[in-house]
Protein backbone atom coordinates (compact mmCIF):
# COMPACT_ATOMS: atom_id res chain seq x y z
CA UNK A 1 0.00 0.00 0.00
CA UNK A 2 1.23 3.63 -0.46
CA UNK A 3 0.58 5.57 1.80
CA UNK A 4 -1.45 9.51 1.45
CA UNK A 5 1.31 11.48 1.99
CA UNK A 6 -0.66 14.78 1.09
CA UNK A 7 -2.89 13.63 4.08
CA UNK A 8 -0.32 12.39 6.53
CA UNK A 9 1.54 16.10 6.17
CA UNK A 10 -2.04 17.77 6.70
CA UNK A 11 -2.21 15.70 10.07
CA UNK A 12 1.10 16.72 11.18
CA UNK A 13 1.11 20.29 9.83
CA UNK A 14 4.45 20.00 7.67
CA UNK A 15 5.13 21.78 4.67
CA UNK A 16 8.22 21.13 2.56
CA UNK A 17 10.46 20.01 -0.01
CA UNK A 18 9.95 15.89 0.01
CA UNK A 19 13.37 14.94 -0.15
CA UNK A 20 15.31 12.37 1.48
CA UNK A 21 17.24 15.01 3.39
CA UNK A 22 18.75 15.48 6.67
CA UNK A 23 16.58 18.77 7.24
CA UNK A 24 13.65 16.89 5.96
CA UNK A 25 13.73 14.35 8.36
CA UNK A 26 14.37 16.27 11.65
CA UNK A 27 11.74 18.31 10.79
CA UNK A 28 9.18 15.42 9.38
CA UNK A 29 10.30 13.46 12.64
CA UNK A 30 9.68 16.72 15.19
CA UNK A 31 5.99 17.52 13.54
CA UNK A 32 5.06 14.23 13.90
CA UNK A 33 5.63 14.22 17.69
CA UNK A 34 3.77 17.35 17.72
CA UNK A 35 1.62 16.44 15.64
CA UNK A 36 -0.16 12.08 16.64
CA UNK A 37 -0.56 11.55 20.60
CA UNK A 38 0.53 8.59 21.97
CA UNK A 39 -2.11 6.39 23.37
CA UNK A 40 -3.29 2.32 24.09
CA UNK A 41 -6.98 2.74 24.33
CA UNK A 42 -7.45 -0.01 21.72
CA UNK A 43 -5.25 -2.98 23.82
CA UNK A 44 -7.07 -1.54 27.20
CA UNK A 45 -10.47 -2.16 25.77
CA UNK A 46 -9.64 -5.41 24.52
CA UNK A 47 -7.98 -5.61 21.11
CA UNK A 48 -4.66 -5.67 19.18
CA UNK A 49 -4.34 -2.85 17.49
CA UNK A 50 -3.92 -3.07 13.83
CA UNK A 51 -0.66 -2.73 12.31
CA UNK A 52 -1.84 -2.63 8.50
CA UNK A 53 -1.09 0.53 6.87
CA UNK A 54 -4.67 1.03 5.75
CA UNK A 55 -5.66 0.74 9.24
CA UNK A 56 -2.77 3.30 10.37
CA UNK A 57 -3.77 5.72 8.14
CA UNK A 58 -7.19 5.61 9.00
CA UNK A 59 -6.74 5.94 12.68
CA UNK A 60 -3.87 8.03 13.35
CA UNK A 61 -3.86 9.84 9.87
CA UNK A 62 -7.76 10.65 9.56
CA UNK A 63 -8.99 9.80 12.27
CA UNK A 64 -8.17 11.87 15.27
CA UNK A 65 -6.27 9.10 17.43
CA UNK A 66 -3.11 7.89 18.43
CA UNK A 67 -1.38 5.20 19.24
CA UNK A 68 1.84 3.29 20.70
CA UNK A 69 5.10 2.36 19.73
CA UNK A 70 4.34 -0.04 16.93
CA UNK A 71 1.38 1.94 15.06
CA UNK A 72 3.38 5.28 15.28
CA UNK A 73 7.06 3.15 13.97
CA UNK A 74 5.28 1.45 11.78
CA UNK A 75 3.48 4.45 9.64
CA UNK A 76 7.07 6.73 10.33
CA UNK A 77 8.74 3.73 8.53
CA UNK A 78 6.33 3.63 5.33
CA UNK A 79 6.69 7.75 5.31
CA UNK A 80 10.05 7.56 4.98
CA UNK A 81 10.52 4.66 2.68
CA UNK A 82 8.36 6.80 0.78
CA UNK A 83 10.18 10.12 0.75
CA UNK A 84 13.08 7.48 -0.35
CA UNK A 85 15.06 6.76 2.99
CA UNK A 86 16.52 2.98 3.67
CA UNK A 87 15.16 2.21 7.10
CA UNK A 88 15.96 -0.60 9.15
CA UNK A 89 13.55 -1.37 11.56
CA UNK A 90 14.89 -2.22 15.73
CA UNK A 91 13.55 -3.38 18.75
CA UNK A 92 14.50 -1.98 22.11
CA UNK A 93 14.48 -3.18 26.19
CA UNK A 94 12.76 0.05 27.79
CA UNK A 95 15.00 0.08 31.08
CA UNK A 96 13.38 3.79 32.11
CA UNK A 97 11.99 2.52 35.68
CA UNK A 98 13.14 -1.00 36.15
CA UNK A 99 14.21 -1.98 38.77
CA UNK A 100 18.16 -2.55 39.55
CA UNK A 101 19.15 -6.28 37.51
CA UNK A 102 15.56 -6.43 36.16
CA UNK A 103 15.92 -7.88 32.20
CA UNK A 104 12.96 -6.50 30.37
CA UNK A 105 11.90 -8.50 26.80
CA UNK A 106 12.57 -6.14 23.51
CA UNK A 107 9.21 -4.31 23.13
CA UNK A 108 9.59 -1.30 22.36
CA UNK A 109 9.84 -0.39 18.00
CA UNK A 110 12.30 2.08 16.14
CA UNK A 111 14.39 2.07 13.84
CA UNK A 112 17.77 3.19 11.75
CA UNK A 113 17.82 5.59 9.10
CA UNK A 114 20.23 6.20 6.28
CA UNK A 115 20.60 10.01 5.09
CA UNK A 116 22.66 10.69 2.36
CA UNK A 117 25.87 12.30 2.71
CA UNK A 118 26.07 11.84 6.22
CA UNK A 119 28.53 9.66 8.06
CA UNK A 120 26.58 7.53 9.97
CA UNK A 121 23.06 6.42 10.34
CA UNK A 122 20.00 7.91 12.08
CA UNK A 123 18.19 6.52 15.27
CA UNK A 124 14.54 7.38 14.76
CA UNK A 125 11.81 7.05 17.20
CA UNK A 126 8.39 8.75 17.46
CA UNK A 127 6.74 6.27 19.08
CA UNK A 128 8.23 6.08 22.88
CA UNK A 129 5.08 7.32 25.39
CA UNK A 130 7.49 9.08 27.83
CA UNK A 131 8.68 12.42 28.19
CA UNK A 132 12.26 12.08 27.40
CA UNK A 133 11.40 10.74 23.91
CA UNK A 134 13.71 12.05 21.08
CA UNK A 135 11.47 15.06 19.63
CA UNK A 136 14.53 14.90 16.50
CA UNK A 137 16.18 11.66 15.06
CA UNK A 138 19.70 11.61 16.78
CA UNK A 139 23.10 10.56 15.28
CA UNK A 140 23.90 6.66 15.86
CA UNK A 141 27.20 7.78 17.44
CA UNK A 142 28.60 7.31 20.57
CA UNK A 143 28.41 9.60 23.63
CA UNK A 144 27.85 12.91 20.98
CA UNK A 145 24.76 14.39 22.34
CA UNK A 146 21.81 15.93 20.54
CA UNK A 147 19.78 19.22 21.41
CA UNK A 148 16.62 18.55 20.40
CA UNK A 149 14.96 21.69 22.19
CA UNK A 150 13.52 21.76 24.89
CA UNK A 151 15.11 18.04 25.48
CA UNK A 152 18.74 16.75 25.62
CA UNK A 153 19.72 13.41 24.26
CA UNK A 154 23.01 11.05 24.02
CA UNK A 155 23.60 7.61 22.69
CA UNK A 156 26.31 5.41 24.58
CA UNK A 157 27.30 1.75 24.76
CA UNK A 158 26.16 -0.50 27.57
CA UNK A 159 27.68 -3.59 29.06
CA UNK A 160 26.50 -5.94 27.21
CA UNK A 161 27.80 -10.17 26.39
CA UNK A 162 26.90 -10.69 22.68
CA UNK A 163 28.00 -10.18 19.61
CA UNK A 164 26.73 -6.80 18.90
CA UNK A 165 27.12 -3.82 20.41
CA UNK A 166 24.94 -2.61 23.11
CA UNK A 167 23.79 1.21 22.65
CA UNK A 168 21.71 3.41 25.72
CA UNK A 169 19.88 5.91 24.46
CA UNK A 170 19.46 8.74 27.59
CA UNK A 171 18.03 11.83 28.18
CA UNK A 172 19.36 14.68 30.59
CA UNK A 173 17.22 15.57 33.41
CA UNK A 174 17.88 18.35 36.29
CA UNK A 175 21.90 17.86 35.35
CA UNK A 176 21.51 13.32 35.10
CA UNK A 177 21.68 11.51 32.17
CA UNK A 178 18.69 9.42 32.95
CA UNK A 179 18.30 5.61 30.58
CA UNK A 180 15.62 5.48 28.17
CA UNK A 181 16.08 2.03 26.76
CA UNK A 182 19.04 -0.10 25.00
CA UNK A 183 19.04 -2.23 21.35
CA UNK A 184 21.27 -3.17 19.55
CA UNK A 185 21.34 -2.60 15.25
CA UNK A 186 19.93 -6.86 14.67
CA UNK A 187 17.36 -5.82 12.05
CA UNK A 188 13.87 -6.95 12.47
CA UNK A 189 11.05 -7.27 10.48
CA UNK A 190 7.19 -6.58 9.92
CA UNK A 191 6.29 -9.74 11.68
CA UNK A 192 8.23 -9.89 14.42
CA UNK A 193 6.62 -6.71 15.59
CA UNK A 194 2.66 -8.21 14.78
CA UNK A 195 4.03 -11.30 17.43
CA UNK A 196 5.60 -8.48 19.79
CA UNK A 197 2.55 -6.17 19.59
CA UNK A 198 -0.42 -8.98 20.19
CA UNK A 199 1.83 -9.78 23.18
CA UNK A 200 2.06 -6.18 24.74
CA UNK A 201 -1.82 -5.88 23.73
CA UNK A 202 -3.86 -8.86 25.08
CA UNK A 203 -1.86 -10.65 27.89
CA UNK A 204 -2.86 -9.37 31.30
CA UNK A 205 -0.03 -8.85 32.49
CA UNK A 206 1.08 -6.03 30.67
CA UNK A 207 1.22 -2.78 31.49
CA UNK A 208 -0.63 -1.70 28.29
CA UNK A 209 -4.05 -4.16 28.99
CA UNK A 210 -4.64 -2.69 32.28
CA UNK A 211 -4.62 1.02 32.35
CA UNK A 212 -4.83 3.98 30.21
CA UNK A 213 -1.36 5.26 28.96
CA UNK A 214 -1.40 9.04 26.71
CA UNK A 215 1.37 11.31 25.61
CA UNK A 216 1.07 14.61 24.18
CA UNK A 217 4.10 17.08 23.21
CA UNK A 218 3.41 20.42 22.79
CA UNK A 219 5.86 23.47 21.74
CA UNK A 220 5.17 24.32 25.28
CA UNK A 221 4.89 21.08 27.66
CA UNK A 222 4.32 17.64 28.01
CA UNK A 223 1.17 16.24 29.20
CA UNK A 224 1.21 12.90 30.45
CA UNK A 225 -1.47 10.24 31.68
CA UNK A 226 -1.33 7.20 33.49
CA UNK A 227 -4.48 5.61 34.66
CA UNK A 228 -6.24 8.56 36.72
CA UNK A 229 -3.04 10.27 36.90
CA UNK A 230 -2.25 13.34 35.07
CA UNK A 231 1.10 15.08 34.83
CA UNK A 232 2.11 18.41 32.92
CA UNK A 233 5.98 18.65 32.79
CA UNK A 234 6.33 22.16 31.03
CA UNK A 235 9.10 23.38 28.78
CA UNK A 236 11.68 25.06 31.55
CA UNK A 237 10.88 21.93 33.72
CA UNK A 238 8.02 22.59 36.28
CA UNK A 239 5.95 19.44 37.16
CA UNK A 240 2.12 19.93 38.04
CA UNK A 241 0.38 16.45 39.05
CA UNK A 242 -2.99 16.42 39.56
CA UNK A 243 -5.84 12.54 39.73
CA UNK A 244 -8.85 12.29 37.45
CA UNK A 245 -11.79 11.66 39.09
CA UNK A 246 -12.95 8.34 37.09
CA UNK A 247 -13.11 7.19 33.75
CA UNK A 248 -15.68 9.50 32.21
CA UNK A 249 -13.61 12.78 32.96
CA UNK A 250 -10.66 10.52 31.76
CA UNK A 251 -12.74 10.75 28.13
CA UNK A 252 -13.05 14.32 28.39
CA UNK A 253 -9.38 14.94 28.66
CA UNK A 254 -8.21 12.78 26.56
CA UNK A 255 -10.60 14.39 24.08
CA UNK A 256 -9.97 18.60 25.41
CA UNK A 257 -6.49 18.01 26.35
CA UNK A 258 -4.81 15.40 23.94
CA UNK A 259 -7.00 16.18 20.95
CA UNK A 260 -8.24 12.04 21.25
CA UNK A 261 -11.58 11.67 19.71
CA UNK A 262 -13.33 8.48 20.12
CA UNK A 263 -17.13 7.27 18.72
CA UNK A 264 -19.98 8.98 20.48
CA UNK A 265 -20.76 6.41 23.62
CA UNK A 266 -17.33 4.84 24.05
CA UNK A 267 -16.61 3.51 28.05
CA UNK A 268 -13.45 2.56 29.57
CA UNK A 269 -12.56 -0.15 31.93
CA UNK A 270 -13.39 1.40 35.03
Amino acid sequence: MTLDLDAYFARIGWTGERRPTLEVLRSVHRAHMLGIPFENLDPVRGSAPSLALEDLEAKLVRGDRGGYCYEHNTLFAAVLTQLGFDVTLLAARVVLGAAPGDIRPRTHMLMEVEVEDEPAPYLADVGFGASGALLEPIPLVADIELHDTPRHHRLVHAPHVGPLEMWELQTEKSGVWEPQYVFTREPFEAPDYEVINWHVATDPRSPFSRAVYAQRTTPLAHLALSGLDLVETAADGTVKERQLADSAEVLRVLADDFAIRLPEGTRLPE
